[in-house]
């Protein structure tokens, strides 16, 4: 599961602003992207991987890393 959130960094912290509801005393790994100015990520700054990741969160696919070939080769349906 993974969410995303937007966050300020004060100088010593990144506040969050949005409550999470995650498990307390469990380790979490963040990736922090700086956020642009009409809240889209830089797809061409961004790491490659973070962006299939975000593309796969957006269409709502859980399956990714099973099924990644299938997806790689999967051809467009025209509208």
């Amino acid at each position: 599961m993974s969410h995303r959130v937007h966050a300020v960094y004060d100088g010593k912290v990144l506040r969050l602003e949005d409550d999470l509801d995650l498990e307390p005393n469990t380790r979490y790994l963040l990736i922090v992207e700086k956020d642009e100015p009409n809240g889209e990520i830089s797809r061409e700054t961004s790491y490659p991987l973070s962006i299939i990741r975000s593309l796969a969160t957006d269409m709502k696919i859980t399956d990714l890393a099973e099924r990644h070939d299938q997806y790689a080769h999967k051809k467009l349906e025209d509208p």
